[in-house]
C-alpha cells in the first residue's frame, strides 16, 4: 500500500479538453491540480500508484484520477518531460 508523501511535482503548462471545461467545475479542477502537484494520485489502485512512483524516477508520464463536486470522474495526465499537464474526462482519454 502506498501512502501519500508531501512533495512537489512540476505540472508545466496546464490545459484541459473542451469537454472537461464544459463539464467540470473550476474549483474541483484547481483542487485536483493542487493534490496532483503534491503527489496525491487520487483514486488510483495500488498497481497504478506503483507505476506513477516508477514514472517519477524514470521520467515517464503520470496519471491521476479524481472526482468533481458532482462525482464526475476525470483524469490528469502529466507528460514525461513535465512540461504539459492535461485535464480530461474518461471519454476524452
Amino acid at each position: 500500500m502506498f501512502e501519500h508523501r508531501q512533495r512537489s511535482i512540476p505540472l508545466g503548462r496546464v490545459v484541459a479538453t473542451a469537454n472537461a471545461i464544459a463539464t467540470l467545475d473550476e474549483a474541483s479542477i484547481r483542487a485536483a491540480l493542487a493534490r496532483r502537484a503534491s503527489g496525491d494520485w487520487g483514486e488510483l489502485d495500488d498497481h497504478d500508484r506503483a507505476v506513477n512512483e516508477d514514472a517519477l524516477r524514470s521520467g515517464d508520464r503520470l496519471l491521476s484520477v479524481y472526482r468533481d463536486q458532482r462525482d464526475t470522474r476525470f483524469y490528469i495526465l502529466t507528460e514525461g518531460d513535465r512540461q504539459l499537464t492535461t485535464v480530461l474526462l474518461t471519454e476524452d482519454y
